[in-house]
């Protein structure tokens, strides 16, 4: 560790507030709500109150969650049933009173930290930043202040340190602990991953990394808490997803010259990941439809301003291009090249967009789940809409979506497409056979574009589909099947 040692007050302030014993969880969204039931379902906890802002798009979180009832949609095992369990003892309630952080051991910020446009990349820290005010407004000393939420490195120390002394009165560092401890959650796998994932925890100091620590330490079964600085732990959450974007980018350029040389992705990556060897990785993800959600489609540029800040040198090669936004590039254009696919099934039957009904199945960016964040989806219902074609969607999951009206009915979404395209890979669509799909669609040909690689090509162009999928370069020039089904 490189974080500087403590002043004895910190330590002499913790030592007599004793054990974290309660424990507040601000932003009850699906980092805040496990965590919080999590620390409620352990025994030395006993209370922990989850803070939620009653405002008019999630201030009916509230009163869900004080009912023991999940607000999320979709698949996410565990979650109710525990949340259902820490409401009925008592143990864990929600409220928009930030003065109860007065009594509070330990307190968690999890805000989002969304971009305020997609076009100038720059997030919207404001809602973070209320929160930061309100915790220092309402804390006492001796207390602990993890930030969770995913920044630009340089920010605990920096803003949220100095946020938080303004807002108290007090000094982090000798009158309270401060930490950063980024989440590592994924939706649909959310209890799961704050028990086993190893937490990273980033102090400020050593006494605030040690309590930080004791919190996390708590409710990992398998995982391990691994201390470093608060910028350190900064640095590594904005890499780890940077990285992981960077991989699928790969999935999807080397899917995208699959198709060019008409071979099959999916054989070559079988082949690729075949080699294991001690001290050899050839570890590949996944090419699909798009890239969505919270967190990938904007910590690498979080990454990169904070290697690009105020007093930083950069040793940089000149006139390269930064790999991290090349790889956002990448995968934000898969969306538009489902559209290509999705224009050339079309031209292969000699119809235009112009009038035709296309069917988007899914609108989450993850599959089993109601989270729409940033999906892949919406720039392919806007490239078919802008292009004069009818555009239905489905999912099972998402309830509505501002200007988008989203289906419950897959039938009906079907019903009478000329074109169907797969961006969401939930469990239900890979059940979908080609004789169900072509009794509802009518047509004797329809456009099938896989984005999710989840149906069987060769099953749909026996009957009489017409099938592009992502990475399918050995099916995307198939022959049209005449055979029709009766």
């Amino acid at each position: 560790m490189t974080s500087l040692p403590s002043r004895r007050d910190l330590a002499a302030i913790l030592a007599e507030r004793g054990p974290i014993r309660k424990i507040g969880v601000v932003g009850m969204g699906y980092v805040g709500v496990p965590s919080a039931v999590l620390f409620a379902s352990l025994p030395q906890y006993s209370k922990v109150i989850g803070f939620q802002r009653n405002s008019k798009t999630s201030g009916h979180k509230i009163d869900l969650l004080n009912q023991g009832i999940n607000p999320f949609a979709g698949e996410e095992p565990g979650l109710s049933a525990l949340l259902g369990e820490v409401v009925s003892k008592g143990k864990f309630s929600c409220s928009p009173d930030f003065s109860q952080c007065s009594h509070l051991d330990a307190v968690t910020i999890a805000i989002q930290t969304p971009f305020l446009s997609p076009r100038d990349l720059e997030p919207d820290l404001a809602p973070l930043f209320d929160g930061l005010k309100m915790v220092g407004r309402n804390m006492g000393k001796g207390a602990l202040v993890s930030l969770e939420s995913t920044v630009t490195p340089g920010t605990t120390v920096g803003i949220a340190r100095e946020i938080l002394e303004a807002e108290s009165g007090m000094a982090a560092g000798e009158d309270f602990a401060l930490v950063h401890a980024p989440e590592r959650v994924m939706v649909g796998r959310l209890i799961r991953n704050l028990q086993e994932h190893d937490r990273i925890v980033g102090g400020i100091d050593e006494v605030s990394s040690r309590r930080g620590t004791e919190l996390y330490s708590s409710i990992l079964t398998k995982g391990r808490v691994i201390p470093m600085s608060a910028t350190s732990a900064e640095v590594e959450k904005t890499a780890e997803n940077a990285l992981r974007d960077l991989q699928i980018a790969a999935a999807n350029q080397l899917a995208l010259y699959c198709e060019a040389m008409q071979v099959n992705f999916f054989d070559v990556r079988e082949g690729i990941a075949s080699l294991r060897e001690e001290g050899v990785t050839r570890a590949i993800l996944w090419p699909g439809a798009g890239v969505g959600g919270h967190c990938l489609t904007k910590d690498s540029y979080h990454l990169e301003r904070g290697a690009s800040g105020r007093n930083i040198h950069l040793d940089f090669p000149k006139r390269v291009n930064s790999l991290f936004q090349s790889a956002r590039q990448i995968n934000d254009f898969m969306p538009r090249h489902m559209w290509h696919l999705l224009s050339e099934g079309l031209a292969r039957i000699g119809k235009v967009p112009v009038g035709v009904k296309i069917a988007i199945l899914g609108w989450a960016f993850i599959p089993d789940s109601g989270d729409f964040r940033n999906t892949p989806s919406e720039l392919l219902w806007s490239l078919a809409r802008d292009s004069g074609a009818r555009v239905k969607v489905h999912d099972p999951y998402v309830g509505g979506y501002a200007g988008v009206h989203i289906s419950h009915d897959l039938e009906g979404v079907i019903q009478d497409a000329d074109a169907i395209a797969i961006v969401t890979a939930h469990q239900m669509y890979r059940a979908l056979t080609p004789e169900s799909v072509l009794n509802l669609s009518g047509v004797p040909h329809p456009v099938l574009v896989d984005g999710r690689n989840i149906l069987d090509p060769s099953r749909f162009i026996a009957q009489g589909f017409v099938y592009k999928g992502v990475g399918r370069g050995d099916q995307n020039h198939h022959l049209i099947e005449d055979r029709r089904i009766t």
